[in-house]
């Protein structure tokens, strides 16, 4: 916002540059923005990132799975690695042990250490 300030006030994009110390380059892609899509197109956004691999559907069904215990399934206790199974099992999806503490965390549910 403070180049698009600069630039009303007729600076040339190189002094933007040096006094923002940016690259020209990054006050040239800002005008461009600028220019498609007015100033909010210079607002930051987050980086999109990859698509959850489970579906806000199959999350819920989840948490209804994990709900009917871990002897429903053939375990004496939930893990990740078990989670992980459950969810290849039930979905086709595979997700690494590591990444499942995250995943049962938006579904609400938490292991516990023992």
């Amino acid at each position: 916002m403070r180049a698009l300030d600069l630039r009303q006030l007729g600076w040339p994009q190189k002094e933007i540059a040096r006094s923002l110390g940016v690259s020209e380059g990054a006050v040239s892609q800002w005008m461009r923005r600028l220019r498609e899509g007015g100033p909010e197109a210079l607002r930051h956004r987050r980086p999109p990132g990859k698509a959850p691999r489970l579906s806000p559907e199959a999350r819920t069904r989840l948490k209804d799975l994990l709900a009917l215990g871990p002897g429903s399934f053939g375990f004496d206790r939930w893990t990740c690695a078990r989670a992980s199974e459950l969810v290849l099992r039930e979905f086709g999806v595979s997700l690494h042990p590591a990444h499942m503490s995250r995943v049962l965390r938006r579904c609400g549910f938490e292991l516990r250490a023992s």
